[in-house]
């Protein structure tokens, strides 16, 4: 499956074009996203989908040299276990 992208969303469809997986992380302020929600299908749980996501969104938000205010708890959960990616939250 890919991770399809766009402003302030990554997802996942399946082949018939149904939301399987997505991050959502729109735009607050310049420089700076607000991760409001993740969601993973029941089908598709316990495979590390949506920590996929996030690596993803952390990766972009590097890239791009913005901040990420983890909103969904999933978020704030995920970047307390990936001190790694310390450098793009606020």
């Amino acid at each position: 499956m890919n991770i399809l992208h766009e402003p302030g969303r990554l997802w996942m469809e399946s082949e018939d074009e149904l939301l399987l997986a997505e991050v959502l992380y729109p735009e607050a302020a310049d420089g700076l996203v607000e991760i409001t929600h993740t969601f993973v299908d029941d089908s598709l749980r316990g495979q590390g989908i949506a920590g996929n996501l996030m690596k993803a969104v952390a990766e972009e938000l590097r890239t791009e040299k913005k901040k990420a205010l983890p909103v969904c708890s999933y978020a704030q959960a995920w970047f307390r276990r990936h001190p790694e990616y310390a450098d793009v939250v606020r």
